[in-house]
């Protein structure tokens, strides 16, 4: 009884020892850079790198052209005041037409001597 049982535990014995072989290769498997775990992780671990620095370029870039956007609305919203003010100017003057059928119109000279406004016809 006694050899029964020292040839059952030594065929655990050598079966705990098959099955931790297995493991071990399984192991180096799995932490291969190559080809295994070890590699996907590394690969992804680099692409989570370019893809942070390709973040902050893009945020980099939206914030500037935030910025450019809020100066061209300024800019647009000063320009169609100065237009809300010339339409209003508009409405003041006459819509008939001058005597003799002709409008007038009004020609303005640059710094010759004086500064006066001329009529034309």
């Amino acid at each position: 009884m006694a050899l029964i049982a020292d040839i059952l535990l030594g065929a655990g014995a050598i079966g705990a020892g098959l099955y931790c072989l297995v493991l071990s290769r399984r192991l180096k498997a799995f932490n291969q850079l190559e080809n295994g775990m070890g590699g996907a992780i590394a690969v992804l671990s680099a692409q989570v790198d370019d893809m942070t620095k390709a973040l902050e370029t893009a945020r980099g870039a939206a914030g500037d052209s935030a910025k450019s956007l809020r100066e061209m609305t300024e800019r647009a919203e000063a320009a169609a005041a100065k237009l809300e003010l010339m339409l209003a100017t508009l409405h003041d003057l006459p819509e008939t037409p001058a005597a003799g059928g002709q409008r007038l119109r009004v020609v303005r000279r640059r710094h010759r001597g004086d500064d006066r406004m001329e009529a034309a016809e």
